[in-house]
């Protein structure tokens, strides 16, 4: 079942074009990963489809709607959430206020009104904190949930920015280059979190990542930019073979990041 269609898509600022007829799907329940060297128009595609940008030419649809003239906010009610490039946590609030901040968007009251003590918004939030809590035992911070956001190391600011991601409900989250200045266990870590969110939530992800060890064992399918344009899409298999993925986006074998090969 067809979860994500972006069909067609454009994007220029200015005299530069970021995407050009760019045309990908994505599936219900897979790790779709969006690949590419720098400047490729990854982020610009994932701003399109959380509605940050609207395209100039083109379309995309969620669960067959059209959604591209639509706010971030509307969209992210629809379903949709996403995190992004450079951590945007609240670090003055606690690990568990970061994840209630994400689930206040599901709620009828919003996050600072749980300060008029109503019967009706103390209830509420008492669900919203319990709920936070398992959000936090699902990612791995429940011993961390009383201390500052700012405090936390960079791996553990990611995946809280994930959860707070998770708290509002989504169908489909996108994923910014979570494991950039990430170590190799910090990263393997980030890995069976993201397969969790997907095998047990059955939540739909994809991810934006330069870490090709990472993309290459999670994914089921992967899309690969370069220019603004898509040059391959398949299996991990199959993009690890294709010549044109190897010549435009990593323009010498020898020059292949870690994990990437093209004789596996």
């Amino acid at each position: 079942m067809r979860l994500l269609s972006i069909r067609d898509v454009s994007k220029s600022f200015g005299g530069l074009t970021a995407l050009s007829h760019v045309s990908c799907e994505v599936k219900k329940g897979e790790i779709k990963a969006l690949i590419g060297p720098n400047g490729a128009g990854k982020t610009t595609l994932l701003n399109i489809v959380s509605g940050i940008y609207q395209p100039d030419k083109g379309e995309v649809l969620f669960l067959s709607e059209k959604i591209f003239h639509l706010t971030p906010t509307r969209i992210a009610r629809k379903g949709i959430s996403r995190t992004f490039q450079h951590v945007e946590l609240f670090g003055n609030m606690t690990v568990i206020e970061n994840i209630m901040v994400g689930r206040h968007a599901r709620t009828r009251s919003g996050f600072f009104s749980s300060g008029l003590k109503l019967p009706t918004v103390m209830k509420e939030e008492r669900e919203i904190q319990e709920k936070s809590a398992k959000i936090l035992e699902y990612i791995n911070l429940s011993p961390r949930r009383d201390e500052l956001a700012a405090n936390l190391p960079i791996g553990e600011q990611r995946i809280l920015e994930i959860g707070r991601a998770l708290a509002t409900e989504p169908q489909l989250v996108l994923l910014d280059e979570p494991a950039a200045g990430l170590n190799m266990k910090e990263t393997r870590d980030l890995g069976e979190i993201i397969k969790k969110i997907r095998n047990h939530l059955k939540i739909t992800v994809v991810l934006v990542e330069h870490d090709m060890d990472l993309v290459m064992r999670i994914s089921d399918s992967i899309t690969v930019l370069n220019f603004g344009e898509v040059i391959a899409d398949g299996t991990p298999l199959e993009v690890q073979k294709n010549p044109e993925v190897i010549v435009a986006y990593l323009g010498d074998e020898e020059e292949m990041p870690r994990g990437y090969s093209a004789h596996t």
